[in-house]
């Protein structure tokens, strides 16, 4: 049933006028594709930089343990009007938490069950859920195989780096136990449950041992993140003494090993948007350039929330006052929060429109802009490190289309370059 809204703050930008004007300026949403239901609100790991539960934001505290069956349903429902009242044929659901394999078999398979039943045959809908790979075991991957569900996994790389952060409430070290799990998932017949590892980077981390390491499970796909921080709260390592840009090294490390691999050896998906987006094309993913976002977020509770990154920038700023007992996410798509993430270039703030990086980095992930004077009208507090990346990328791919030649007598077509079509997707 519904539960009363917890209290929501506002910042000083952007507000509900500010939707008003774009609106009354001919501004249209995009609808939702991807839907992140967080289906458990506890985690069995305390990683101490984790954005849910060691930010200024308490919220979880009042949320349910588990997504209700009751709440389950008119997710389900509003997910699948969404869909049909925008004429969309394919979305994604992301179960995520907490941890959401702390679910019991039963409560994965009704969660799972009820949303495809709802949304129905017309709708192809893509399952996953993102875990701290503890509890990847063959008995849940033969389940998670069962209700077509991919698996995305959250580790930081070899057993010093990752047990570093991500620790049992007891201290002891999570290693051992993903290690394990990871190797299940990467051997048949659980191979294609894989979806891709998340790795948050930590300077302290040799970055090629990191990336070699997460290799070593053979992922389809690595997401390196940035750690959350903001203006106020500035992230390990920033602001950076004058003229260093320590993640920008770090990461340049990254991408030298990766794009000089003789064969590709995984998708990096922050090097494939960056290289898409370079070379004028469209990136898969939304945490560069100008694409609208297009995700929801709903709590265990029903409530209808922002990207949870949002809760490193003050005790509230991920909650809207919507939920599902009430609204829709029609309703969520006209939340200033929300709306100010798909309106492009006029989403930016002045420093940032006035820069030629600004299609390319996209102003940066939105809850890393956060100042309390000016709420999120700023340009990311990562901006000097993504200008750097996004500059010596350029370099590099510049000076390798440079090179290439046109070979007599195919065509004038070029020679293999340094980058695949399948990569530039």
């Amino acid at each position: 049933m519904s539960r009363p809204p917890l209290h929501v703050s506002e910042p000083l930008w952007p507000r509900a006028a500010d939707v008003a004007e774009r609106t009354a300026a001919g501004w249209v949403p995009v609808p939702f594709h991807s839907f992140v239901l967080k289906a458990h609100s506890r985690c069995d790991l305390a990683c101490d930089y984790c954005y849910m539960y060691r930010s200024h934001d308490r919220g979880w505290r009042a949320q349910p343990r588990a997504m209700a069956p009751a709440t389950t349903a008119r997710t389900a429902e509003r997910v699948a009007a969404h869909l049909s009242g925008h004429g969309l044929t394919e979305a994604g659901v992301v179960l995520h938490g907490g941890e959401p394999l702390l679910l019991s078999d039963q409560q994965l398979t009704h969660l799972a069950g009820t949303l495809r039943s709802t949304v129905g045959d017309g709708v192809r809908l893509h399952l996953s859920l993102q875990t701290n790979g503890t509890r990847l075991t063959e008995r849940r991957l033969d389940l998670l195989g069962e209700l077509d569900i991919r698996v995305g996994v959250s580790t930081d790389g070899g057993r010093v780096a990752h047990d570093r952060h991500r620790r049992s409430a007891d201290g002891r070290g999570s290693h051992a136990r993903v290690h394990a799990g990871l190797r299940l998932l990467g051997r048949e017949p659980y191979r294609r449950l894989f979806g891709a590892l998340l790795c948050t980077i930590d300077l302290r981390n040799d970055p090629v041992r990191t990336y070699e390491s997460l290799l070593a499970y053979s992922p389809p796909a690595v997401d390196f993140l940035l750690p959350l921080g903001n203006w106020d709260t500035p992230p390990p390592g920033l602001p950076a003494p004058a003229r260093r840009t320590p993640y920008a090294d770090w990461l340049w490390a990254v991408f030298e090993r990766w794009y000089g691999a003789p064969v590709r050896e995984t998708g990096v998906r922050l090097f494939d948007d960056l290289l898409a987006l370079l070379l004028g094309g469209t990136p898969r993913t939304e945490s560069l350039g100008l694409r609208p976002v297009r995700y929801a977020v709903v709590e265990t509770d029903g409530s209808l929330a922002q990207d949870d990154a949002l809760r490193t920038a003050y005790d509230g700023a991920s909650r809207t006052g919507l939920d599902v007992w009430r609204h829709t996410f029609d309703d969520l798509l006209r939340h200033p929060g929300v709306a100010a993430r798909q309106w492009g270039r006029e989403g930016l703030s002045p420093t940032c429109r006035a820069c030629s990086l600004h299609r390319v980095c996209g102003g940066g992930h939105y809850a890393t802009r956060y100042r309390r004077t000016t709420g999120f009208a700023n340009p990311s507090v990562y901006c000097a490190e993504l200008g750097t990346l996004i500059g010596r990328v350029r370099e590099r791919l510049a000076a390798d289309v440079g090179r290439l030649t046109v070979t007599p007598g195919i065509g004038g077509r070029p020679q293999d370059g340094p980058y695949d079509s399948d990569g530039a997707e």
